[in-house]
């Protein structure tokens, strides 16, 4: 290799690092639940979310946005961050960005979240809870019944879980349905 070739290589070599660690800093960056937060519609989340037990326990574990919005596995992060895209979208185009027409379409964007949730058999909660590590003797009789019928059946925690985190909407009326479908048309 001559030594051009060389100079190219270590180039090439140094630029690659430089953006790796700059794509690594962004994704972590857009990680942060002050991040996630930071558009006015989101704040609906975050109060809702500061009033669980995901966001302060005895124990002192903390869940932010990222621990169960966002996939650990690269490619699914990616999908996420692609998706996530679309509610900083509806923000800016006015769709979202006052707390009644966030309302309007919470049953909706909690719906997505869930059918995700469901495809990738709660993947994220998993990082914390796992069927295999609880201890289903300290449960109360409800739970202990549950959570072993769920393994039983291959349930999922969405399945039984909707709203531990957030407020859990309420499905929308008929009526407000076919709006939602005329708004959907125009």
């Amino acid at each position: 290799m001559s030594g051009r070739s060389k100079k190219g290589a270590l180039l090439l070599l140094i630029m690659g690092a430089i953006f790796m660690g700059l794509f690594n800093f962004g994704l972590q960056a857009t990680n942060t639940t002050e991040f996630c937060t930071s558009c006015h519609s989101m704040q609906t989340n975050l109060k809702e979310l500061k009033e669980t037990v995901h966001y302060s326990s005895a124990s002192g574990v903390h869940a932010g946005c990222a621990d169960c919005h966002v996939p650990k596995a690269f490619l699914p992060k990616m999908m996420a961050k692609i998706m996530a895209a679309k509610d900083v979208y509806h923000e800016i185009l006015g769709t979202i960005d006052t707390p009644e027409k966030y309302e309007k379409h919470r049953w909706e964007m909690a719906n997505r979240v869930w059918a995700k949730m469901k495809s990738t058999n709660s993947r994220e909660c998993r990082s914390c809870h796992s069927f295999d590590r609880m201890n289903l003797s300290e449960q109360d009789k409800i739970a202990r019944k549950k959570h072993d019928s769920a393994t039983q059946k291959g349930k999922t925690c969405i399945d039984c879980h909707k709203g531990i985190a957030h407020e859990e909407p309420d499905e929308p009326d008929e009526e407000d349905e076919d709006d939602t479908e005329k708004e959907k048309k125009t």
